[in-house]
Protein backbone atom coordinates (compact mmCIF):
# COMPACT_ATOMS: atom_id res chain seq x y z
CA UNK A 1 0.00 0.00 0.00
CA UNK A 2 2.59 2.56 0.79
CA UNK A 3 6.27 2.81 -0.83
CA UNK A 4 8.22 4.50 1.64
CA UNK A 5 7.93 4.85 5.33
CA UNK A 6 6.18 7.32 7.36
CA UNK A 7 9.03 8.03 9.94
CA UNK A 8 10.70 10.56 9.30
CA UNK A 9 9.15 14.20 7.92
CA UNK A 10 11.59 14.20 4.42
CA UNK A 11 9.90 12.92 1.45
CA UNK A 12 10.38 12.61 -2.54
CA UNK A 13 7.39 13.27 -4.22
CA UNK A 14 6.31 13.44 -8.11
CA UNK A 15 4.00 15.85 -10.00
CA UNK A 16 0.85 14.25 -8.94
CA UNK A 17 1.86 11.48 -7.26
CA UNK A 18 0.37 11.60 -3.68
CA UNK A 19 1.84 9.27 -1.39
CA UNK A 20 5.88 9.11 -1.26
CA UNK A 21 5.65 9.05 2.06
CA UNK A 22 9.17 10.13 4.08
CA UNK A 23 12.21 8.15 3.64
CA UNK A 24 13.96 7.87 7.17
CA UNK A 25 17.36 9.15 6.90
CA UNK A 26 18.35 8.27 10.55
CA UNK A 27 17.64 6.58 12.75
CA UNK A 28 15.72 8.67 15.56
CA UNK A 29 16.86 7.95 19.34
CA UNK A 30 14.73 6.29 21.66
CA UNK A 31 13.10 8.26 24.05
CA UNK A 32 12.07 7.73 27.83
CA UNK A 33 13.63 10.04 30.05
CA UNK A 34 13.13 12.39 33.27
CA UNK A 35 14.92 15.79 33.87
CA UNK A 36 17.45 13.66 35.67
CA UNK A 37 17.79 10.49 33.79
CA UNK A 38 15.70 7.30 33.58
CA UNK A 39 15.51 4.08 31.56
CA UNK A 40 12.56 2.63 29.79
CA UNK A 41 11.96 -1.01 29.52
CA UNK A 42 10.79 -0.75 25.84
CA UNK A 43 11.98 1.29 23.09
CA UNK A 44 9.41 4.32 21.73
CA UNK A 45 10.83 6.51 18.68
CA UNK A 46 9.15 9.64 19.10
CA UNK A 47 9.75 12.07 16.29
CA UNK A 48 10.86 15.67 16.95
CA UNK A 49 8.04 18.45 15.74
CA UNK A 50 5.52 15.71 16.51
CA UNK A 51 3.44 16.99 19.75
CA UNK A 52 2.17 14.11 22.63
CA UNK A 53 -0.40 14.20 24.85
CA UNK A 54 0.46 15.15 27.98
CA UNK A 55 -0.60 13.94 31.44
CA UNK A 56 0.67 15.22 35.01
CA UNK A 57 0.22 12.95 37.95
CA UNK A 58 -0.30 15.11 40.71
CA UNK A 59 -1.29 14.46 44.37
CA UNK A 60 -0.56 14.95 48.07
CA UNK A 61 3.18 13.40 49.36
CA UNK A 62 2.64 9.40 49.86
CA UNK A 63 -0.41 8.96 47.51
CA UNK A 64 0.98 6.41 45.44
CA UNK A 65 2.20 8.73 42.40
CA UNK A 66 5.21 7.63 41.72
CA UNK A 67 4.45 4.21 42.49
CA UNK A 68 1.51 4.99 39.70
CA UNK A 69 4.60 6.40 37.52
CA UNK A 70 6.60 3.68 37.63
CA UNK A 71 3.70 1.16 36.87
CA UNK A 72 2.62 2.82 34.15
CA UNK A 73 6.33 3.63 32.42
CA UNK A 74 8.12 0.58 33.76
CA UNK A 75 10.65 2.71 35.39
CA UNK A 76 12.01 3.39 39.16
CA UNK A 77 11.14 7.28 40.04
CA UNK A 78 11.89 7.42 43.85
CA UNK A 79 9.23 6.34 45.55
CA UNK A 80 9.79 7.20 49.57
CA UNK A 81 7.98 7.49 52.31
CA UNK A 82 8.54 11.24 52.78
CA UNK A 83 7.22 14.06 51.12
CA UNK A 84 9.14 16.13 48.20
CA UNK A 85 10.98 12.84 47.16
CA UNK A 86 9.97 13.78 43.57
CA UNK A 87 11.29 17.50 43.18
CA UNK A 88 11.88 17.79 39.53
CA UNK A 89 9.13 15.98 37.63
CA UNK A 90 10.29 12.15 35.98
CA UNK A 91 8.73 12.26 32.33
CA UNK A 92 8.23 8.71 31.29
CA UNK A 93 6.81 8.10 27.28
CA UNK A 94 4.59 5.18 26.95
CA UNK A 95 3.19 3.12 23.75
CA UNK A 96 -0.62 3.47 23.43
CA UNK A 97 -1.60 -0.07 23.72
CA UNK A 98 -3.73 -0.84 20.50
CA UNK A 99 -5.16 -4.27 19.21
CA UNK A 100 -5.52 -2.66 15.72
CA UNK A 101 -1.60 -2.09 15.07
CA UNK A 102 -1.05 -5.55 15.79
CA UNK A 103 -3.37 -7.17 13.65
CA UNK A 104 -2.33 -4.63 10.66
CA UNK A 105 1.61 -5.87 11.61
CA UNK A 106 0.20 -9.27 10.82
CA UNK A 107 -1.25 -8.56 7.46
CA UNK A 108 1.50 -6.10 6.47
CA UNK A 109 4.81 -7.43 8.56
CA UNK A 110 6.23 -4.31 8.48
CA UNK A 111 9.75 -3.02 9.14
CA UNK A 112 8.39 -0.66 11.49
CA UNK A 113 6.13 -0.82 14.26
CA UNK A 114 5.03 2.72 15.51
CA UNK A 115 2.09 2.93 18.16
CA UNK A 116 0.61 6.39 19.19
CA UNK A 117 2.22 7.50 22.33
CA UNK A 118 1.32 9.77 25.66
CA UNK A 119 3.81 11.28 28.28
CA UNK A 120 3.27 10.94 31.59
CA UNK A 121 4.43 13.74 34.27
CA UNK A 122 5.27 12.54 37.55
CA UNK A 123 4.86 15.81 39.79
CA UNK A 124 6.39 16.59 42.99
CA UNK A 125 3.47 15.87 46.13
CA UNK A 126 1.71 19.37 46.61
CA UNK A 127 0.85 20.45 50.02
CA UNK A 128 -1.15 23.17 51.50
CA UNK A 129 0.26 26.63 50.66
CA UNK A 130 1.72 25.11 47.09
CA UNK A 131 -0.29 28.72 45.53
CA UNK A 132 2.03 30.57 48.34
CA UNK A 133 5.07 28.79 47.88
CA UNK A 134 4.80 26.09 50.38
CA UNK A 135 6.92 22.70 49.67
CA UNK A 136 8.07 24.15 46.52
CA UNK A 137 4.70 24.85 45.32
CA UNK A 138 5.14 27.47 42.60
CA UNK A 139 7.56 25.47 41.15
CA UNK A 140 5.38 22.43 40.23
CA UNK A 141 1.93 24.86 39.78
CA UNK A 142 4.11 26.01 36.56
CA UNK A 143 4.70 22.09 36.02
CA UNK A 144 0.60 21.17 35.76
CA UNK A 145 0.13 24.09 33.46
CA UNK A 146 2.48 22.21 30.92
CA UNK A 147 -0.11 19.21 30.60
CA UNK A 148 -3.14 18.32 28.74
CA UNK A 149 -4.86 16.52 31.72
CA UNK A 150 -4.55 16.06 35.11
CA UNK A 151 -4.28 12.82 36.83
CA UNK A 152 -5.44 13.01 40.27
CA UNK A 153 -4.03 10.43 42.64
CA UNK A 154 -6.19 10.12 45.47
CA UNK A 155 -4.92 7.71 48.69
CA UNK A 156 -8.07 5.43 49.11
CA UNK A 157 -5.83 2.60 51.54
CA UNK A 158 -5.24 2.27 54.99
CA UNK A 159 -1.46 1.60 55.71
CA UNK A 160 0.02 2.53 59.47
CA UNK A 161 3.31 1.88 57.58
CA UNK A 162 3.01 4.72 54.88
CA UNK A 163 2.51 8.08 56.42
CA UNK A 164 -0.21 10.68 55.40
CA UNK A 165 0.76 14.16 55.40
CA UNK A 166 -2.77 14.91 57.37
CA UNK A 167 -2.31 12.23 59.89
CA UNK A 168 -5.09 10.39 58.45
CA UNK A 169 -6.49 8.96 55.46
CA UNK A 170 -9.72 11.01 53.83
CA UNK A 171 -10.17 11.07 50.31
CA UNK A 172 -12.56 14.19 50.17
CA UNK A 173 -10.82 16.11 52.02
CA UNK A 174 -7.31 15.32 50.20
CA UNK A 175 -8.77 16.23 46.90
CA UNK A 176 -10.11 19.75 48.54
CA UNK A 177 -6.50 20.40 49.41
CA UNK A 178 -5.16 19.51 45.58
CA UNK A 179 -7.70 21.72 44.29
CA UNK A 180 -7.81 25.15 46.25
CA UNK A 181 -4.37 25.48 45.57
CA UNK A 182 -4.66 24.85 42.28
CA UNK A 183 -8.04 27.55 42.70
CA UNK A 184 -5.88 29.75 44.57
CA UNK A 185 -3.09 29.91 41.81
CA UNK A 186 -5.96 30.45 39.37
CA UNK A 187 -7.92 33.67 41.34
CA UNK A 188 -4.40 35.39 41.28
CA UNK A 189 -4.34 34.63 37.43
CA UNK A 190 -8.10 35.82 36.69
CA UNK A 191 -7.47 38.82 38.39
CA UNK A 192 -4.94 40.01 36.07
CA UNK A 193 -6.37 38.94 33.25
CA UNK A 194 -9.82 41.20 34.52
CA UNK A 195 -7.39 44.07 34.91
CA UNK A 196 -5.84 43.91 31.61
CA UNK A 197 -9.24 43.38 29.88
CA UNK A 198 -10.82 46.30 32.20
CA UNK A 199 -7.84 48.38 30.67
CA UNK A 200 -8.20 47.15 27.01
CA UNK A 201 -11.65 47.60 27.09
CA UNK A 202 -11.52 51.86 27.48
CA UNK A 203 -10.46 51.51 23.76
CA UNK A 204 -12.43 49.17 23.08
CA UNK A 205 -15.74 47.88 24.26
CA UNK A 206 -15.62 44.20 22.78
CA UNK A 207 -13.42 43.63 25.74
CA UNK A 208 -16.16 44.20 27.92
CA UNK A 209 -17.75 40.97 26.87
CA UNK A 210 -14.27 39.55 28.05
CA UNK A 211 -14.46 41.55 31.68
CA UNK A 212 -17.94 40.03 32.69
CA UNK A 213 -16.69 36.64 31.67
CA UNK A 214 -13.72 36.17 33.60
CA UNK A 215 -15.99 38.02 36.52
CA UNK A 216 -18.32 34.71 36.47
CA UNK A 217 -14.95 32.88 36.28
CA UNK A 218 -13.66 34.48 39.83
CA UNK A 219 -16.97 34.12 41.27
CA UNK A 220 -16.60 30.46 40.73
CA UNK A 221 -13.45 29.91 42.06
CA UNK A 222 -14.11 32.22 45.44
CA UNK A 223 -17.03 29.60 45.71
CA UNK A 224 -14.19 26.98 45.77
CA UNK A 225 -15.08 25.66 42.64
CA UNK A 226 -12.92 24.90 39.80
CA UNK A 227 -13.70 26.64 36.72
CA UNK A 228 -14.49 23.52 34.63
CA UNK A 229 -17.68 22.76 36.75
CA UNK A 230 -19.27 25.91 34.52
CA UNK A 231 -21.82 25.39 32.25
CA UNK A 232 -20.21 27.61 29.26
CA UNK A 233 -20.62 28.35 25.24
CA UNK A 234 -18.38 27.28 22.73
CA UNK A 235 -17.01 30.25 22.46
CA UNK A 236 -17.18 30.76 26.09
CA UNK A 237 -14.67 27.91 27.08
CA UNK A 238 -12.19 28.74 24.60
CA UNK A 239 -11.90 32.45 25.64
CA UNK A 240 -11.58 30.63 29.14
CA UNK A 241 -9.03 28.15 28.25
CA UNK A 242 -7.02 30.93 26.66
CA UNK A 243 -6.14 32.24 30.05
CA UNK A 244 -4.99 28.44 30.38
CA UNK A 245 -5.94 28.11 33.91
CA UNK A 246 -5.26 24.77 36.42
CA UNK A 247 -9.30 24.03 37.12
CA UNK A 248 -10.15 24.38 33.80
CA UNK A 249 -7.80 21.15 33.14
CA UNK A 250 -10.21 18.25 32.46
CA UNK A 251 -9.01 15.53 35.54
CA UNK A 252 -9.06 11.72 35.63
CA UNK A 253 -9.48 10.84 39.90
CA UNK A 254 -7.28 7.77 40.61
CA UNK A 255 -8.84 5.97 43.14
CA UNK A 256 -5.33 4.34 44.48
CA UNK A 257 -6.68 1.06 46.30
CA UNK A 258 -4.68 -1.83 48.26
CA UNK A 259 -4.87 -5.14 46.73
CA UNK A 260 -6.35 -7.08 49.94
CA UNK A 261 -9.10 -4.22 49.89
CA UNK A 262 -10.10 -3.50 46.12
CA UNK A 263 -13.93 -2.53 46.68
CA UNK A 264 -15.86 -0.47 44.37
CA UNK A 265 -18.65 -0.51 47.50
CA UNK A 266 -16.10 0.92 50.02
CA UNK A 267 -17.28 4.31 51.13
CA UNK A 268 -13.86 6.32 50.40
CA UNK A 269 -13.91 5.13 46.73
CA UNK A 270 -17.50 5.95 46.20
CA UNK A 271 -16.86 9.11 47.82
CA UNK A 272 -14.35 10.05 45.01
CA UNK A 273 -16.80 8.41 42.33
CA UNK A 274 -19.51 10.86 43.58
CA UNK A 275 -17.13 13.82 43.89
CA UNK A 276 -16.03 12.84 40.04
CA UNK A 277 -19.30 12.60 38.70
CA UNK A 278 -20.38 16.27 40.13
CA UNK A 279 -17.45 17.68 38.47
CA UNK A 280 -18.04 16.03 35.25
CA UNK A 281 -14.77 14.52 35.45
CA UNK A 282 -13.27 10.75 35.41
CA UNK A 283 -12.63 8.12 38.02
CA UNK A 284 -10.67 5.38 38.01
CA UNK A 285 -10.18 2.52 40.49
CA UNK A 286 -6.44 1.02 40.41
CA UNK A 287 -4.13 -0.53 42.96
CA UNK A 288 -0.70 1.19 42.10
CA UNK A 289 1.26 -1.47 43.93
CA UNK A 290 -0.38 -4.12 41.98
CA UNK A 291 -0.22 -2.73 38.44
CA UNK A 292 3.67 -1.62 39.18
CA UNK A 293 3.92 -5.82 40.44
CA UNK A 294 2.23 -6.74 36.92
CA UNK A 295 4.14 -3.95 34.50
CA UNK A 296 7.53 -5.88 35.83
CA UNK A 297 6.39 -9.43 34.29
CA UNK A 298 6.74 -10.77 30.97
CA UNK A 299 4.10 -10.32 28.61
CA UNK A 300 2.46 -13.79 29.19
CA UNK A 301 3.18 -14.13 32.63
CA UNK A 302 0.97 -10.96 32.39
CA UNK A 303 -1.86 -12.44 30.37
CA UNK A 304 -1.79 -14.99 32.86
CA UNK A 305 -1.89 -12.81 36.11
CA UNK A 306 -4.69 -10.80 34.62
CA UNK A 307 -6.66 -13.64 33.94
CA UNK A 308 -6.42 -14.82 37.67
CA UNK A 309 -7.53 -11.94 38.73
CA UNK A 310 -10.22 -11.83 36.35
CA UNK A 311 -9.22 -8.75 34.72
CA UNK A 312 -9.28 -7.93 31.06
CA UNK A 313 -6.75 -5.54 30.42
CA UNK A 314 -4.21 -3.99 32.62
CA UNK A 315 -4.77 -0.41 34.56
CA UNK A 316 -2.37 1.36 32.10
CA UNK A 317 -5.21 0.23 28.90
CA UNK A 318 -7.89 1.53 31.07
CA UNK A 319 -6.29 4.82 32.48
CA UNK A 320 -5.36 5.62 28.29
CA UNK A 321 -8.62 4.66 27.51
CA UNK A 322 -10.17 7.31 30.34
CA UNK A 323 -7.51 9.81 28.82
CA UNK A 324 -8.28 9.52 24.72
CA UNK A 325 -12.15 9.52 26.12
CA UNK A 326 -11.72 12.38 28.65
CA UNK A 327 -9.26 14.92 25.82
CA UNK A 328 -12.07 13.49 22.96
CA UNK A 329 -9.04 11.76 21.17
CA UNK A 330 -8.99 9.12 18.35
CA UNK A 331 -5.99 7.71 16.22
CA UNK A 332 -6.21 6.69 12.72
CA UNK A 333 -4.17 4.50 10.94
CA UNK A 334 -1.60 4.01 8.52
CA UNK A 335 -0.55 0.84 7.36
CA UNK A 336 2.46 -1.11 4.47
CA UNK A 337 5.60 -3.39 4.11
CA UNK A 338 7.95 -0.74 6.03
CA UNK A 339 5.87 0.57 8.78
CA UNK A 340 2.10 0.41 10.58
CA UNK A 341 1.73 3.92 12.47
CA UNK A 342 -0.99 5.21 14.74
CA UNK A 343 -1.49 8.90 14.51
CA UNK A 344 -4.02 10.94 17.70
CA UNK A 345 -5.98 13.38 16.48
CA UNK A 346 -8.74 15.28 17.96
CA UNK A 347 -12.44 13.71 17.16
CA UNK A 348 -13.91 15.96 14.75
CA UNK A 349 -10.70 16.91 12.88
CA UNK A 350 -10.61 17.17 9.28
CA UNK A 351 -9.18 14.76 6.10
CA UNK A 352 -6.43 18.06 5.37
CA UNK A 353 -5.36 18.47 9.10
CA UNK A 354 -5.38 14.58 10.21
CA UNK A 355 -2.89 14.45 6.85
CA UNK A 356 -0.51 17.43 8.15
CA UNK A 357 0.26 15.65 11.45
CA UNK A 358 2.26 13.18 9.23
CA UNK A 359 4.15 16.45 7.64
CA UNK A 360 3.02 20.29 6.56
CA UNK A 361 2.86 19.46 3.15
CA UNK A 362 0.24 16.93 3.37
CA UNK A 363 -2.25 19.27 4.73
CA UNK A 364 -0.66 22.41 2.26
CA UNK A 365 -0.91 19.90 -1.03
CA UNK A 366 -4.10 17.69 -0.03
CA UNK A 367 -5.93 16.22 -2.89
CA UNK A 368 -7.91 13.94 -1.26
CA UNK A 369 -7.74 10.77 0.88
CA UNK A 370 -7.97 7.07 0.27
CA UNK A 371 -9.83 5.61 3.26
CA UNK A 372 -11.09 2.35 4.72
CA UNK A 373 -12.58 1.19 7.93
CA UNK A 374 -9.96 -0.70 9.96
CA UNK A 375 -13.09 -3.35 10.73
CA UNK A 376 -13.31 -3.61 6.72
CA UNK A 377 -9.79 -4.50 5.72
CA UNK A 378 -9.41 -6.54 8.17
CA UNK A 379 -12.52 -8.34 6.97
CA UNK A 380 -11.48 -8.20 3.24
CA UNK A 381 -7.94 -9.14 4.47
CA UNK A 382 -6.21 -7.23 1.92
CA UNK A 383 -5.92 -3.36 0.98
CA UNK A 384 -6.61 -4.82 -2.19
CA UNK A 385 -9.68 -6.79 -2.09
CA UNK A 386 -10.78 -4.13 -0.08
CA UNK A 387 -11.18 -1.62 -3.25
CA UNK A 388 -12.43 -4.43 -5.04
CA UNK A 389 -15.27 -4.49 -2.99
CA UNK A 390 -15.61 -0.82 -3.41
CA UNK A 391 -14.74 -0.21 0.36
CA UNK A 392 -11.73 2.30 -0.22
CA UNK A 393 -13.59 5.58 -0.63
CA UNK A 394 -11.90 8.52 -1.94
CA UNK A 395 -12.69 11.51 0.38
CA UNK A 396 -12.36 15.16 0.26
CA UNK A 397 -11.39 18.36 2.27
CA UNK A 398 -14.76 18.32 4.50
CA UNK A 399 -14.33 14.65 5.25
CA UNK A 400 -14.78 14.09 9.41
CA UNK A 401 -11.99 11.13 10.07
CA UNK A 402 -13.15 8.70 12.57
CA UNK A 403 -11.56 6.25 14.96
CA UNK A 404 -9.79 3.33 13.04
CA UNK A 405 -10.01 4.84 9.79
CA UNK A 406 -6.45 3.21 7.91
CA UNK A 407 -5.65 6.06 5.36
CA UNK A 408 -3.52 6.42 2.32
CA UNK A 409 -3.22 9.98 1.34
CA UNK A 410 -2.64 11.89 -1.64
CA UNK A 411 -1.39 15.13 -1.65
CA UNK A 412 1.20 17.69 -4.71
CA UNK A 413 3.13 20.43 -3.41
Amino acid sequence: MFRKSLSVPNFEKTETTALKIPVPIEKPRAMCYNYNVSVCARTIYVLKGHENMKLGIVGLPNVGKSTLFNAITNTKAEAANYPFCTIEPNVGVVAVPDERLDVLAEMYNPDKYTPAVIEFVDIAGLVKGASKGEGLGNKFLAHIREVDAILHVVRCFEDGNIVHVDGSVDPLRDIETINMELIFADMEAVDKRILRAEKEAKGDKKMLVEVALFKRVKEVLEGGNCARTMDLTEEEAALVSSANLLTMKPVIYVANMADSAFDLTSPQYLAVSEFAKKEHSEVLPICARMEEEISELEEEEKAMFLEDMGLSESGLARLIKKSYSLLGLISYLTAGPQEVRAWTIKRGTKAPQAAGKIHSDFERGFIRAEVVAFTDLTACGTYTAAKEKGLVRSEGKEYVMNDGDVVLFRFNV
